[in-house]
């Protein structure tokens, strides 16, 4: 699954638009490299996303097209 869309599907940001343009100013990255919002992403990859001075890095525990609301934060753990 795209980048972009997993960070909408996780609900780790709201709209797939905004995660488009925050991998594009490269305040996303995977495995420690800045990634695209074409970026296949898998279960183990650790993504870290910089909101201002916030900083939110997760590992991606399972990747799925739909989830309702409540699961999904199962998608994801937060690491720091």
């Amino acid at each position: 699954m795209r980048l972009d869309k997993y960070l909408k599907v996780s609900r780790l940001i709201k709209r797939r638009t905004i995660a488009n343009e925050a991998c594009d100013a490269g305040r996303v990255t995977v495995n420690g490299r800045p990634a695209k919002a074409g970026y296949d992403v898998k279960p183990g990859d650790e993504i870290e996303i910089v909101f201002g001075d916030k900083t939110v890095k997760v590992r991606v525990l399972a990747v799925e097209d739909t989830v309702k609301k409540e699961a999904a934060r199962e998608l994801y753990e937060v690491i720091s």
